[in-house]
């Protein structure tokens, strides 16, 4: 079967405290998915469980290698979920609060792509 893109939506995420790029990526793609509904699965594609979607999570972020996996794709509901990382996003200064487990001033800023796909 050939596989046809339904949706491509944006999200941005950030960590203001605690400089966890895992924090920033995964709040990117909860803001990506936040605001919308895909009755397209079921109406025009005939998908009749929401886990056969092919889901591909690209975010860049400051630090890519300190990223957790299974915890940013935890975020999305359904699907067959892949996860692709690089370097990128943005660190700007903040202020660093101890009482917040800041190890320094940096605040995180992630971007993510969440596209679907169908079979």
């Amino acid at each position: 079967m050939t596989r046809k893109r339904l949706i491509i939506e944006m999200g941005m995420g950030i960590d203001q405290h605690g400089q966890e790029p895992t924090v920033a990526a995964a709040r990117a793609v909860r803001n990506a998915i936040a605001h919308n509904a895909l009755p397209g699965v079921w109406e025009v594609a005939g998908l009749e469980d929401p886990n056969q979607m092919i889901v591909e999570v690209k975010v860049a972020v400051p630090y890519p290698e300190q990223v957790r996996a299974a915890e940013v794709l935890a975020v999305l509901p359904f699907g067959q979920k892949t996860l692709s990382v690089e370097s990128g996003g943005m660190i700007v200064q903040g202020k660093a609060i101890p009482d917040l487990n800041d190890k320094n001033d940096e605040m995180l800023i992630a971007v993510a792509a969440v596209t679907v796909w169908i079979e």
